[in-house]
């Protein structure tokens, strides 16, 4: 049996998922598209226990939750309420704030809204997604409002309470192909060159400015065509495609959420990542969203503020 499909509208949406049974119906024929089959023993068999939300297994008892392993493990919060999460950061193209979460979805907490937010921004990243090719563009960015006395430049960044990001996008024509980003602490060749072998296959061709953080690219097996820039003008030129990405991510951090803090900056840049590279199939997300078929473990307020 195929997983079941997704809803394309949103009055369709509303019938497909309108109370609790719908959704755990769902769940059971998305994780188990054969049928049950026991994550201990593997028997095909067993028992659904619906008023307590668990499956047992007919030969060995074992009993497991539809929702373990997804990010809605142990969650006190409707089912209901986390696929409406879900929908909703899947397709609402500027995304969503944890207070506009907690508005659309009645919610008595802005924290159980933010703690939401955050486990949907972790589903975003895929630990096997596939790395950067053909050829890319690298470069970075400053991100946070201006402060007094900080002029720019990659030697000032620890001054203030900026936070410096490094992107790389890929060239496609006249266009971008799929983005990635991270928040590093320096822009050292030891932070550069490390966040470009986790994100870019080896023999790629990498279009950077001159920065000598980038001068041993060729030498750890990439095609490195540095540009000297010059002036700032120049930069968007020559790497047009990255600063377009910046540009839209420091409009959307402003617009949407009006600005993160260092600590949860990471999360962030995953969302906006997630969202660039499927803005043409934004529907395609509701899935991986909520877990099914993840690679991740729940995830609890503490991991989040330890892990940021």
């Amino acid at each position: 049996m195929a997983r079941p499909s997704f809803p394309r509208t949103l009055a369709e949406f509303q019938r497909c998922f309108s109370d609790e049974a719908t959704c755990r119906a769902y769940l059971v024929a998305s994780r188990w598209t054969e049928g049950f089959r026991c994550p201990r023993c593997a028997h095909p068999e067993g028992f659904d226990l619906r008023r307590r939300g668990l499956w047992q297994c007919k030969a060995c008892g074992h009993q497991t939750s539809v929702t373990a392993g997804t990010i809605m493990h142990r969650t006190h919060v409707p089912l209901t309420g986390w696929f409406w999460a879900a929908y909703l950061m899947a397709t609402h193209t500027p995304g969503m704030s944890a207070l506009q979460l907690k508005r659309q979805l009645g919610l008595g907490s802005y924290r159980t809204a933010w703690l939401m937010l955050h486990k949907l921004r972790r589903a975003m990243v895929r630990p096997e997604r596939e790395l950067l090719h053909g050829e890319v563009e690298v470069d970075e960015t400053y991100v946070g409002g201006p402060e007094a006395g900080l002029r720019g430049g990659r030697e000032k960044g620890e001054k203030g309470e900026k936070a410096l990001v490094v992107g790389a996008v890929e060239v496609r024509g006249e266009g971008s192909g799929r983005v990635r980003l991270r928040s590093i602490p320096d822009a050292s060749a030891r932070s550069l060159t490390g966040f470009i072998r986790a994100n870019v296959e080896l023999g790629t061709t990498v279009r950077t400015d001159g920065w000598g953080g980038y001068a041993s690219l060729d030498a750890l097996g990439y095609r490195h065509r540095p540009r000297v820039q010059g002036e700032r003008e120049r930069a968007k030129r020559i790497l047009s495609r990255i600063h377009r990405v910046f540009g839209n991510l420091q409009t959307w951090l402003r617009g949407t959420h009006h600005g993160v803090d260092k600590q949860n900056l990471q999360l962030y840049l995953d969302e906006y990542t997630y969202r660039f590279n499927r803005r043409r199939v934004p529907m395609a997300a509701f899935q991986t969203l909520l877990g099914l078929g993840s690679q991740h473990k729940p995830l609890t307020r503490n991991q989040l503020r330890i892990r940021s």
